[in-house]
């Protein structure tokens, strides 16, 4: 593909994305851009919700480490339905019940302010991160595969990119990414599908016969029986279920979406339905990840860097100028189902959570909206730096760094969600942003030495199990019966 055709794909979809914003920014308020005036329906954000789930990180790092894991990711989708089974009926129930607008209000009222600063905190951390990441994955290809042909520096792409996502979030935010995500979702779930087809069609194979080579050849092993492995399937099972927990029930960013629903009642039809919509469209993902090793291996193609090169090596520069078209849209589509409802959460999470503004009476409704500007602008800001950062230190399957770190970055949610649900004892306040620190402290140590105390045993993702064990421990110790 030339640059020039890339340009126009990405340029072409954004502007389909700003008449979105406009349409849905139309006389748009504070409750807009945070709850969209609890108007959503449920079909259309749990549709939406399937791209932001799935993001860059999916689109291109679950393809690209097929050829190592297998198949073993979907133990973990499997894990994912139990996980969401607990957010519809334990969670979400207590969100609604509380009118919450961020999710982190609630340990403000079962805790302390301190509980609470450190709950928002720890997300805004792990968001920031995190989104930085599946932000980068995109920005990576854009700059490798075009600006660089024409001398653009790394730096001027990310202000670029994260500046057009500022930009259509500006005025309505979760109204309007409720419906951008859906032509997101729709444009990433073709280009998966497309691709399986052209892949199929270059290898002279149908899809069925294909998926039965790779199927003989191993690709599609999912169950990994030695306890020892750091995929062996109980560990990915359970480990689903807890990373669903925390990075949908307790991340502000998913769950705003939620809560941007007319009710309780729909706000659970969407996500009974979006979860087990997630079960075939991860299958999708891991198939195409399958048919990508295995064309790799019969074109003796090598591929250069991390895993994550695969997808966009092999479409980009094997399969022809439309396969290049469709992969650059499916990625940008991607990148922006996750960056745009990210920096909208992050904007809420630090106005209401960490500034306080709606616990402000004297504010007026002007005055607050310009907080949120500022806030919106500089959580942007925030995002282009770590993105920059980023770039040094790219060594490795973004997959595996986005689940280590939200290991150690929602483990301290989880043991304080958990404890305040499920037991009655009032917590000495001061005390829980020390703990919160200690917990994910001794999981890494955990980690980096169970090999040598455990007899090889290498923990996975379930080190966020352990994480939250530890904060629901320490809580414990400093809290004491209610009377």
């Amino acid at each position: 593909m030339s640059p020039q055709l890339i340009l126009f794909s990405f340029l072409g979809y954004t502007v389909l994305l700003f008449t979105i914003s406009w349409i849905s920014g139309r006389k748009a308020d504070n409750q807009s851009f945070f709850i969209g005036n609890k108007t959503s329906p449920w079909y259309i954000v749990a549709y939406g919700m399937i791209g932001a789930s799935l993001s860059g990180v999916t689109f291109i790092s679950i393809p690209g480490v097929v050829g190592s894991t297998k198949f073993s990711y979907m133990v973990i989708v499997f894990g994912y339905l139990v996980g969401y089974f607990i957010i519809a009926n334990v969670l979400l129930p207590i969100y609604y019940k509380l009118n919450l607008t961020s999710i982190y209000s609630y340990l403000l009222q079962r805790f302390g302010m301190k509980s609470y600063k450190t709950g928002a905190s720890f997300f805004l951390l792990s968001r920031i991160i995190g989104a930085s990441f599946r932000m980068f994955l995109v920005v990576n290809v854009l700059q490798h595969f075009v600006l660089d042909s024409y001398g653009v520096p790394f730096a001027a792409t990310v202000f670029a990119f994260v500046g057009l996502i500022l930009l259509y979030t500006w005025k309505a935010g979760i109204k309007t990414i409720v419906w951008t995500d859906t032509l997101q979702t729709t444009f990433m779930l073709l280009a998966v599908v497309i691709s399986l087809f052209l892949i199929s069609s270059h290898l002279e194979k149908s899809i069925f016969d294909l998926f039965k080579t790779v199927q003989e050849a191993d690709y599609t092993k999912m169950f990994f029986f030695d306890w020892r492995d750091k995929y062996f399937f109980v560990k990915q099972f359970v480990s689903g279920a807890f990373i669903a927990i925390v990075m949908t029930g307790l991340d502000q960013d998913m769950m705003q979406k939620n809560l941007s629903c007319k009710n309780l009642p729909e706000a659970k039809k969407n996500i009974y339905w979006m979860s087990w919509a997630l079960v075939p469209v991860n299958f999708i993902f891991l198939t195409l990840g399958a048919f990508l090793a295995y064309y790799a291996q019969k074109q003796g193609i090598i591929i250069n860097g991390t895993s994550d090169n695969l997808f966009p090596e092999i479409a980009l520069n094997h399969l022809g100028t439309f396969a290049g078209i469709i992969f650059i849209i499916g990625l940008i589509a991607a990148a922006y189902s996750s960056a745009d409802s990210a920096l909208t959460a992050l904007t809420t999470s630090f106005t209401l959570d960490i500034l306080g503004f709606d616990r402000k009476t004297n504010l007026s409704e002007k005055r607050k909206t310009i907080i949120r500007k500022f806030s919106h602008f500089g959580m942007a800001l925030v995002l282009v730096f770590v993105i920059i950062g980023y770039k040094l230190i790219n060594d490795q399957a973004i997959i595996t760094k986005l689940f280590t770190i939200a290991g150690y970055t929602y483990g301290p949610l989880l043991g304080l969600f958990s404890f305040g649900i499920f037991l009655n004892r009032k917590v000495n306040d001061k005390w829980v942003p020390l703990i919160a620190i200690l917990s994910p402290t001794l999981s890494y140590l955990i980690q980096a030495f169970s090999p040598q105390i455990l007899n090889g045993y290498q923990f996975g993702f379930e080190l966020l199990i352990i994480n939250g064990l530890l904060m629901f421990g320490g809580l414990f110790i400093v809290s004491k019966p209610k009377n």
